[in-house]
């Protein structure tokens, strides 16, 4: 990685680092020991943990619900393991256009399958704790000091850690806060943990419900609207947009849309939800324009809030956006001396590998090592709806406005040999590259399994790769991965501003 021009230590935004004999960003190379106290063990901060004892670091770790933080326990990993249950039921239910049936009365694979999901449960906060455990066994054996409590700033080189046995206080030469976010909730509709959930609540769910609403078409509620209807649970999608996933790749999205529609899933677009209200066994929900909608269960998924009130940011001088995130810079830097931040506590892309790579960099930064600034223009990114979305670089909207000036290539995936063989019809792999030198800019996938399509085509942005370099490369056949070749192969040539279907 390159180093950072002229920056090498905890600088405010905009500041030069010290760097100095002095500096204790860089004791470490003098072999003087620097306290590094990271507050929050998410991916940003346990990550972070794990390259700060690398570098020398005497690395200290306050978490206060375990480690892992909520990707782990309520969010990341709990949701992808549901999913992979909703999946298999997906490929069930699809059996019989493969020539598979049970032999009997009713020869319908999908019919003969049920779902206890008490025990679907059961397994994914199974697997939570056992992931936490294997992180916190892989810090504490590294050497991190790992602190079950609540941490806060007093002062931008000290942090307070509020623990069942009373306060302790920590020094820090360099300090992470890494405090991640939590569902938000409207005052109008309060979940209870029974019928109205959040995101981080549904788990302790133990029956099947007769009909669940989701309120939310961003990526939470569409993954979990997708989850339950592959469950054969009735579901109604409250979207306040014109389609689902706003914000994603229109095409995209499109397919999903229809994808949901075609399997049963009530999607009300445009319907902004003002309130929920339990009634015995069944919740009603509150649309802006008067009407609603009832169901047995509720899941609200409307956004995230940082965690970052009354733990001392704004008294140790770290700057807050309006919507209460830290501001950093692109070496996870805040405006206070010596403090970083990772994660869904700052306004950078809530995904579990940014904020990993936002933890590695800032003690990369703050302890002298070679760094590069982190680029969102190479991050990849997923929905796991059936089928997912994948993207990577730049997007649709990009082209079409002239922020890139580019050509786009989009290839249904029914084109695909493999695909046919596997019963495959909704999805497409889109590329974008620019038009003289054919580099590869972005991409967007839509199929199954395509966050691990999109790995080629990040590969490819990260290194300037272009179409001829992608196309020329073998794949297997059949494969999915065959239609990343050929949409590059069919860019070949092209050198005018345009797209091109096939």
């Amino acid at each position: 990685m390159a180093p950072v021009s002229g920056a090498s230590g905890p600088s405010a935004p905009g500041e030069a680092g010290r760097g100095g004999a002095d500096d204790p960003t860089r004791a470490w190379e003098n072999s003087v020991v620097t306290d590094v106290v990271i507050i929050g063990g998410g991916p940003g901060g346990y990550e972070a943990a794990l390259v700060a004892r690398q570098l020398g670091g005497r690395v200290t770790l306050v978490e206060r619900r375990g480690v892992g933080g909520s990707a782990v326990l309520t969010d990341v990993v709990p949701s992808k393991t549901l999913i992979a249950a909703a999946e298999v039921m997906t490929k069930i239910r699809s059996a019989e256009e493969l020539g598979l049936h049970l032999v009997g009365d009713d020869r319908r694979l999908g019919a003969a399958v049920g779902v206890d999901l008490g025990r679907v449960h059961a397994r994914i906060r199974g697997l939570a704790q056992a992931q936490s455990g294997d992180i916190a066994d892989r810090l504490r054996t590294d050497g991190v000091r790992v602190i079950a409590g609540t941490g806060r700033l007093d002062g931008p080189q000290r942090v307070i850690a509020q623990t069942a046995d009373g306060e302790e206080t920590l020094p820090a030469d360099i300090v992470l806060v890494a405090t991640g976010a939590h569902p938000r909730e409207l005052d109008s509709a309060p979940p209870d943990g029974e019928r109205i959930f959040t995101w981080s609540q549904i788990y302790d769910l133990q029956e099947v419900p007769e009909h669940l609403v989701v309120v939310g078409s961003g990526v939470t509620g569409a993954e979990f609207a997708s989850a339950y209807t592959a469950l054969g649970v009735p579901v109604t999608l409250v979207s306040s947009r014109h389609q689902v996933l706003p914000g994603h790749d229109d095409d995209a999205a499109r397919v999903i849309q229809q994808v949901f529609e075609n399997s049963g899933m009530t999607v009300l677009n445009g319907a902004r939800a003002v309130g929920a209200e339990r009634h015995g066994d069944e919740v009603v929900v509150r649309l802006g324009d008067g009407t609603t909608v009832s169901g047995s269960h509720c899941l609200m998924a409307v956004g995230a809030i940082p965690n970052t009130a009354h733990i001392g940011l704004e008294e140790a001088g770290v700057r807050l956006t309006a919507s209460g995130h830290i501001e950093v810079d692109r070496v996870s830097r805040t405006s206070a001396r010596g403090v970083y931040a990772a994660g869904d506590c700052t306004p950078v892309f809530a995904l579990a590998s940014v904020a990993a790579m936002q933890g590695r960099i800032a003690m990369w930064h703050s302890l002298g090592d070679s760094v590069a600034p982190l680029d969102l223009r190479t991050v990849s990114a997923n929905v796991f709806t059936a089928p997912e979305i994948a993207t990577v670089g730049c997007s649709q909207t990009d082209i079409d406005t002239g922020v890139v000036r580019g050509l786009t290539m989009m290839l249904p995936l029914r084109s695909n040999a493999r695909a046919k063989m596997q019963a495959l019809h909704d999805g497409f792999v889109k590329i974008f590259c620019l038009p003289t030198t054919g580099i590869i800019v972005g991409a967007v996938v839509v199929a199954p399994a395509a966050s691990e399509l999109i790995h080629p085509l990040s590969v490819a942005v990260r290194n300037k790769l272009t179409v001829d370099q992608l196309a020329e490369s073998f794949t297997v056949y059949p494969s999915l991965s065959g239609s990343l070749a050929e949409a590059a192969r069919r860019l070949h040539g092209h050198s005018s501003d345009q797209v091109i279907t096939y």
